[in-house]
This record gives structure tokens, sequence and C-alpha cells, in this order.
């Protein structure tokens, strides 16, 4: 590593952690020039408890889609400010990083040691770019569809750019014939950005969200003052409309709350039934 690579290494590395010259160069000595490895040994060392940046909240950014032969990858990168997330230089990274994105098939392990056109990895890439930029920048979660099974369709809400936006859902469905009835998936695609279900069906959320829940409505018909067989008579109904508004094929059809998505589906049968395989709902900050 020539002299200029190496005091470049140890600002980057300084903006990051706040530590001081001499450890940081300790630390790329240590950790053969690697970015990431010295942060790590930095905060090992206890010098560094947490990066000044890394310990931030990133809740803004962007969510990007890619579809190729039915194939789609999502993925969302999220910044600290939505300001950035209208940086050239965010966007310009956000764009490539879709494309390996497709390329790795949704791994983020596999994301984060591709080359990028520069020739430098991608958490190198990173690391350079929260360096320029001044904010914290994480790549969050990626998915990927593949088309061996049912059809792929998505929707893009408050898009910023062609198939950039703030939410994007996808489903992928069986019994969707083109010429048919193939304007199914953009329509079930749109709902779910918009009525955001945890699953598809009951069996598909986790017992301890359901537990949670029960527990929440029962103390809270408790506190109202009613009797406890009237308590558990009540809560018995409400965690039946908490699991009916929060799966997908019971929830009310936004283009017709008078039905529910799966009349939807029963009424749109062709040669078969139509079936929801898998979906996934990325909104920008969601849960962070």
């Amino acid at each position: 590593m020539s002299n200029k690579d190496l005091l470049d290494n140890i600002k980057k590395l300084r903006e990051l952690t706040g530590v001081g010259f001499k450890d940081c160069k300790l630390a790329l000595d240590e950790s053969n020039g690697d970015i990431e490895k010295s942060v790590e040994f930095l905060r090992k060392k206890g010098i560094a408890k947490a990066s000044k940046k890394m310990s931030r909240t990133a809740s803004e950014g962007l969510v990007l889609v890619k579809e190729d032969k039915g194939e789609i990858a999502i993925i969302e990168i999220n910044s600290e400010t939505d300001f950035v997330a209208k940086n050239k230089d965010f966007i310009s990274f956000c764009k490539e990083l879709l494309e390996i994105t497709f390329m790795a098939k949704g791994d983020l392990n596999k994301i984060n040691n591709f080359k990028m056109k520069d020739g430098s990895l991608v958490k190198d890439s990173l690391v350079n770019l929260i360096a320029k930029i001044g904010e914290k920048i994480t790549i969050r979660r990626t998915n990927f569809f593949d088309n061996k099974q049912g059809s792929n369709f998505f929707y893009v809400h408050s898009a910023v750019e062609k198939n950039i936006g703030k939410i994007i859902s996808i489903v992928k469905l069986d019994g969707i014939y083109k010429g048919k009835n193939e304007d199914l998936g953009s329509k079930i695609s749109m709902h779910i950005a918009a009525s955001n279900p945890l699953a598809i069906d009951k069996n598909g959320i986790e017992k301890k969200i359901i537990d949670k829940e029960l527990e929440i409505i029962k103390a809270e018909i408790m506190n109202s003052g009613k009797p406890k067989e009237m308590a558990e008579k009540i809560s018995k109904g409400k965690i039946t409309k908490f699991i009916n508004d929060n799966t997908l094929l019971n929830q009310l059809w936004i283009m017709d709350p008078k039905k529910k998505v799966s009349d939807i589906l029963k009424e749109n049968k062709t040669d078969k039934e139509v079936k929801v395989l898998d979906f996934v709902r990325y909104k920008v900050g969601e849960g962070v």
C-alpha cells in the first residue's frame, strides 16, 4: 500500500471511528488495510466503542427492484436523511448495487464481496461512500424471486425513478396465464403495498406475535373493568380480527372492500386456482 493510500485509509477510519491517527494506523497494519476489519479491531481493543457514524440511526434511503426474464431482485439501502437519499453518488451506488443483488440472487454475504465497476469490493465502496457523504449508510436487506414456479409481479409506491421508490412489494402467484388473468398480479402487489399484510394466512404469523397481541388485548379489556369471562370472550373476537386484518387472504380487497383477497383469487380462476406462493413488502426505514 502506498503512503497516499495509507493516509487516505487512515482518514476514512478516523472519520468512521473518531479514533486517533496512531491507533488507526496500527489497526490498518494489523488488518492488512481492510477498513471493515480495522473497525472491528479497534472495537475489540475497546478504543472505539462504536463507530461514530455507524452507531447512528439510518432510517431514510431507497428501495430498488429489478425484473428480468421473470426473476426479480429487491434491495433496501438506508441513509440517515432524505437529503442523502437524493444525492447523485448515493443513487448511483444504489443502482449498481441492485445489479449486483440480481447477479448474487439476493445473497447479502455474496453482495458484500462482489466487485463493483471500479474494481473495489462492495463493502469497501460502502465505507468510501460513508466517508465521502458523511452519513451512515447501510445495506439493510435483500430478496430474490426466481422463475422456477409461478409468476412474479411488483409494484413501486412513491417512485422517485423507474423501479426506485419508498415502498416496493413483490408477489409470486400460481395460476396466472398471459392474456387471461395476468393483470391480477400487479393489483395484488399494489394491495400488498397499501395494506401491509404480515403473512399469507394465519399459519404464516409467528406464534409470539399472536401471543403478544393477545396479551395486550386481554390487559386492555381487564383494565376497562370487564369480568374475566367476558374478557376471554371479547379477546377471542379481537384476536381473530387482528389475524384477519394482517393476513393477505383475509384482508378486505382495497379495490372492493365488500370482498376479501381470497374472493378475488377465486374469481380470477382460469385453468387452475390462483394461489399466493410468496410475497415481500419493503418500506424504507420500517422497523429501524
